[in-house]
């Protein structure tokens, strides 16, 4: 079963602006976000947790968080805690929603340990910028989510703590909240020990995490100390915890006539209304896909009878199977509009809108020690950065 940790942790002072400081997860960034976060305040988190992809930057964002600390921008716990984390919201079905998860300190495991589980396939992807900037700040900026299969911590984390910190972003309140009572972090750190973790975002963060603690071990030979956690947001695998999205698929090196061609050998193809935000629960309810032409038009996919025996009930992995003998080149897109906005603009041959992974697919992942194809999950809202940070190494 994995171990989570308590720890001192690191966040900005009680008098911050968090509006001005907090930033969303590096990954979802373009430069030009990022410009226009590190200008809106001069100790926006962006320029420690995004820094320019050199040497010299890494350093910068070292120096520049040593500097927050002595500075009292970033103030350190006096005493390991556990930290709430509430994102209140209300969801695409117009129902009002509250997300309770805890920010810990979770073990770092080697791969097939246990404990600790991946939930789909990662596609190749640079991982040596988060691992460089753990190097230089010997601190997480940011979580990895992990949902807990163990019963009873919704519950736990029901009353409130002491608050630190909340801020409205894009209609999402996010709120946290301090625990330092050493039997409440004791009750909570119980029920996570219970059962496993399963990684539903930030597999890369996690991966280099492990690459971190390695390079630690051989450095020191210490096999006790703080690079042997990472900081991990974890809620527990219910229904009302969850808040899933789905990535559609987005297909270039083909030509549309021949992405449809291959696709009718394992689904019917018909007609299908202009995509509307009533699409994506109509695709659930009829159990369709949906693919989307260049010139706007929009095509039902029927799975054929019998066309997946064996094949995993997701779309994703009904694609892969459909598209297996392909020349089509597959990437992903988040979000109805902006697929269609893709699609239509040209830049590629046809998108597949896809439905949301199920709760009870999710479930079947962990307890059957599954994967999931690439970009299955789309958790919404997403965590901020800056709120809690935690250090993999004494800092001063």
């Amino acid at each position: 079963m994995p171990k989570t940790a308590p720890f001192a942790a690191i966040r900005y002072a009680p008098n911050a602006d968090l509006t001005a400081v907090i930033a969303p997860p590096y990954d979802v960034l373009s430069a030009a976000d990022v410009a226009q976060l590190a200008a809106r305040d001069v100790h926006n988190i962006v320029h420690v947790d995004v820094p320019t992809p050199e040497e010299a930057g890494y350093q910068r964002a070292a120096r520049t968080l040593q500097e927050w600390l002595a500075e009292g921008v970033l103030v350190m716990d006096p005493v390991p805690s556990l930290t709430i984390y509430r994102m209140q919201f209300t969801d695409a079905t117009g129902a009002q929603r509250v997300i309770s998860g805890v920010l810990t300190g979770l073990e770092v495991v080697d791969i097939d340990a246990g404990g600790v589980l991946p939930h789909e396939r990662t596609t190749p992807k640079a991982v040596t910028d988060r691992l460089d900037l753990t190097r230089a700040t010997a601190t997480n900026t940011s979580p990895v989510w992990g949902l807990s299969l163990a019963a009873g911590l919704t519950e736990a984390l029901a009353a409130p703590a002491e608050a630190v910190g909340e801020l409205d972003v894009d209609g999402v309140v996010h709120r946290v909240e301090r625990i330092t009572d050493p039997t409440r972090i004791a009750a909570i750190t119980e029920i996570l020990a219970a059962d496993d973790v399963l990684i539903a975002d930030g597999h890369h963060r996690y991966a280099i995490s492990r690459n971190y603690r390695d390079e630690v071990r051989a450095a020191t030979g210490d096999t006790a100390g703080a690079a042997e956690f990472t900081l991990a947001f974890i809620n527990e695998l219910i229904e009302d915890q969850l808040s899933i999205e789905a990535i559609h698929r987005v297909y270039t090196g083909i030509e549309f006539a021949g992405l449809q061609r291959d696709l009718a050998t394992c689904f019917e193809i018909e007609p299908a209304p202009e995509p509307s935000p009533g699409t994506l629960a109509e695709m659930v309810e009829r159990g369709r896909l949906v693919l989307l032409a260049p010139d706007g038009s929009a095509h039902w996919l029927i799975p054929k009878p019998d066309a997946f025996v064996d094949v995993r009930a997701l779309d994703g992995a009904y694609l892969e199977h459909a598209l297996a003998d392909s020349s089509a080149q597959v990437s992903y897109q988040h979000g109805l509009t902006e697929t269609v906005e893709l699609v239509t603009s040209g830049a590629v041959a046809a998108a597949v809108l896809i439905r949301p992974t199920s709760l009870a697919e999710i479930r079947r992942t962990a307890r059957e020690g599954l994967l999931m194809p690439p970009k299955s999950t789309f958790f919404t809202p997403k965590l901020r950065t800056g709120l809690v940070m935690r250090p993999t190494a004494a800092l001063g």
